[in-house]
């Protein structure tokens, strides 16, 4: 048998230097004010990586406890094994407390928006190599536990985010539902999510790898995940301590699967699924958007000049906004156009309609004045006639 050239060392290679370099993890946490969105972030990282505001000044940008009015970036470098990954973490503002909610979707969707335009025009520069990307690689939805279905207004914002970025809904509080009530819960989100095709994060079933492929199964089959954030830890029975709530009924344990998805969650985001988020944003997301800015960039078009060569001119393309967030507001226009269209011509069919029934009127009252006057023309010979 030939001696081995080296080749198969390649991935040691790789290996090395992706674990020089690291890597970069954006997270997004979104969804209702009081679901306890800071909380999980903190728990989900084992530490305090997103403090809460300070009382004194809570009242300026918070209308309650702990409820962020605004997109906030934590960024940190978290090690293991020294392996350092460069986290940010973003946490955008708690919706769904006005009386008007329209539009409340507005800053998270023009912030992953932005962040996509922002890395490509980092990459068109001469300096390449110090691109600073925040492009969102999961976003966390949170679902209040309401038990019953998902409101309209989760459906419109997750319908939105499904297109820019990794989606995964999750269900906050889990702690608030039995096991049969979050069942029956997560079947009719199931049903919704399938209904209007939102588009949420499906993990990849690696049939070659039967032990993964089954992990992947459970993921998918858990999905939205139901989980419980605290930063508070208990003692159990046994004598360890676990992160939890205590209730005086028992102890919901946070990393308990017969208690909540928790560690299913954390599985897909930091453990098994981490590097197909981060390239299905580039491959997917980032490239959806770029080839939708590009397609508005010159085009060649060839003609023939006065000597009957071939030559190619540039021509300039008519402005066109293919921003997703644009096409969503174009979209809008055109739908309240044709409302507007539709109305005037219901309104047009309905003047028509009344038109023709007043010359039916019209027409039906001047056939009886002739009869009248046919009558009264009679009555007048008769009298005529007697007279004589």
């Amino acid at each position: 048998m030939p001696e081995a050239v080296g080749i198969a060392n390649l991935p040691n290679q790789r290996y090395k230097i992706i674990s020089r370099e690291g890597a970069t993890f954006t997270l997004m946490v979104c969804g209702e004010s009081g679901l306890g969105k800071t909380t999980f972030i903190n728990t989900l990282f084992q530490t305090s990586l997103k403090g809460y505001k300070d009382p004194e000044t809570r009242h300026q940008k918070f209308t309650s406890a702990h409820q962020t009015v605004e997109i906030d970036i934590v960024r940190a470098i978290l090690e293991e094994k020294g392996f350092k990954i460069r986290l940010n973490v973003i946490d955008t503002p708690g919706f769904g407390n006005n009386v008007n909610n329209t539009d409340s979707w507005t800053p998270i969707i023009d912030f992953i928006d932005d962040q996509h335009e922002s890395y490509m025009k980092q990459e068109q520069q001469p300096r390449r190599h110090e691109k600073k990307d925040l492009r969102v690689h999961a976003c966390l939805y949170f679902i209040r536990p309401t038990g019953h279905s998902l409101k309209p207004l989760d459906i419109e914002i997750m319908k939105r985010l499904s297109t820019r970025v990794n989606l995964i809904p999750i269900i906050a509080k889990a702690d608030t539902l039995s096991p049969v009530e979050m069942e029956g819960f997560k079947s009719r989100i199931r049903d919704i999510i399938e209904a209007h095709d939102i588009n949420i994060y499906t993990p990849p079933l690696e049939l070659d790898d039967p032990a993964s492929a089954e992990h992947a199964k459970q993921l998918i089959e858990s999905m939205p995940f139901a989980i419980i954030g605290s930063e508070e830890e208990y003692e159990t029975s046994s004598g360890t301590l676990v992160r939890g709530r205590k209730y005086p009924w028992g102890l919901v344990e946070v990393e308990n699967d017969k208690h909540c998805d928790f560690k299913k969650l954390r599985s897909l985001l930091l453990r098994t699924n981490m590097l197909d988020l981060i390239l299905s944003t580039q491959e997917l997301h980032f490239e959806t958007f770029r080839s939708l800015k590009l397609s508005d960039e010159d085009t060649k078009e060839e003609e023939v000049n006065e000597n009957g060569e071939v030559v190619k001119r540039s021509v300039k393309k008519p402005r066109r906004f293919h921003n997703p967030k644009f096409k969503e507001e174009e979209d809008a226009l055109k739908k309240f156009f044709t409302e507007q269209v539709k109305a005037e011509e219901q309104r047009f069919r309905q003047w028509e309609t009344n038109i023709v029934n007043e010359r039916n009127r019209l027409n039906q009252d001047l056939e009886e004045m002739q009869n009248k006057l046919k009558t009264l023309e009679e009555q007048v010979k008769r009298l005529q006639v007697t007279k004589r």
